[in-house]
């Protein structure tokens, strides 16, 4: 939504700052703290990533992490650093969520505000509650898990 006082060229000129500092933390992310995440994976500058672990840490291409969201990679209760934590291509992680070490999550899912996700979760699929349980199953992404309304309309 673009504020009513300003400028369109101003405005489009902010929205790629924007886009500028989101790909240079991605950058800075992948080169200092060596986490696997993919080119054009957007992450909520409110988003909270785990940099404890930061080499357990693969978030697949065209993901998008919403603001609040926090993606754990160590379990400090029990001592593992070790831990992996894995999201899938073309998945959404909605506001507020929180995805817990040693999850996988597979691709095209839909991760709704507020879940905990504490199991793994297959592909093609949307979860929420705490903790996350799948609520539909089938279904198919686009990019930074937006649904795929014309896949949806050929399959019912």
């Amino acid at each position: 939504m673009r504020a009513r006082f300003v400028n369109q060229n101003v405005f489009m000129m902010l929205v790629k700052v924007r886009n500028a500092l989101l790909s240079s933390r991605n950058w800075y992310y992948r080169t200092i703290y060596g986490m696997n995440i993919a080119d054009d994976v957007r992450i909520s500058f409110k988003a909270r990533i785990d940099k404890t672990n930061p080499k357990g840490l693969y978030i697949g291409s065209q993901t998008y992490i919403a603001f609040d969201a926090i993606v754990l990679s160590h379990d400090f209760s029990t001592r593992k650093h070790s831990a992996k934590t894995v999201i899938g291509e073309k998945c959404f992680i909605g506001a507020g969520a929180i995805i817990l070490p040693n999850v996988t999550i597979g691709d095209q899912v839909i991760v709704g505000a507020g879940s905990v996700v504490t199991k793994d979760i297959p592909s093609h699929c949307a979860v929420g509650g705490n903790p996350a349980r799948i609520l539909k199953e089938g279904i198919h992404t686009i990019a930074y898990g937006m649904i795929d309304t014309s896949y949806e309309t050929e399959n019912t």
